[in-house]
C-alpha cells in the first residue's frame, strides 16, 4: 500500500472519530481553559494555513513541488496543522472526560501520527533537506519532539 493511500484511509478514519466527538457534544470546551486552548489552536492554524498558502489543501499526502516551508510556525513545528487539531481535540475532550471520549481522542491522535509518518516519508523522497530540517523541529510539540 502507498503512502498516499495510508495517509488518505488515516485521514479520513480521523476525521470519522473527530465527527463522532462532535455528535456527542464533546469536541468544544466548556471553561476558561479549554476555550483559550481551543482558541489559540485555531489561531495557529489560521497562521499556518496562511504561511502554507492553498496548495495545502489536499486528502493524500503530496508534497508540492514549490519548496519546503520553513518559516512562521513551521519554523517551531513540522505539523503545526495538525498540532492545531490536536491541541483542540484534546482540549475538547477533557472538558467532557469519559473513557470512551479519551478512547476516541487517543484513536484520531494516532491516526493523526500515521498521517504526519506518511506525509514525512513522501517529503523525504521530494526535498532531500527535510532529513536536516526534521532533526531540528519538532513534530507537534515546540521543543519536545
Amino acid at each position: 500500500m502507498s503512502w498516499k493511500t495510508i495517509s488518505v484511509l488515516a485521514f479520513l478514519a480521523a476525521a470519522g472519530c473527530l465527527t463522532w466527538l462532535a455528535f456527542q457534544d464533546s469536541i468544544l470546551g466548556t471553561g476558561p481553559a479549554t476555550i483559550a486552548i481551543q482558541i489559540a489552536a485555531g489561531l495557529l492554524m489560521v497562521w499556518a494555513r496562511l504561511t502554507f498558502g492553498v496548495r495545502s489543501f489536499h486528502a493524500a499526502a503530496d508534497p508540492t513541488a514549490d519548496s519546503l516551508v520553513t518559516r512562521g510556525p513551521y519554523h517551531y513545528l513540522r505539523h503545526p496543522i495538525y498540532a492545531a487539531v490536536l491541541y483542540a481535540l484534546w482540549a475538547g475532550v477533557a472538558a467532557h472526560c469519559s473513557a470512551l471520549h479519551i478512547l476516541v481522542a487517543a484513536l484520531a491522535s494516532t491516526l493523526f501520527g500515521v498521517r504526519m509518518f506518511a506525509e514525512e516519508q513522501l517529503l523525504r523522497q521530494v526535498y532531500p533537506e527535510y532529513a536536516e530540517y526534521a532533526r531540528h523541529t519538532s513534530r507537534v510539540f515546540p521543543f519536545l519532539f
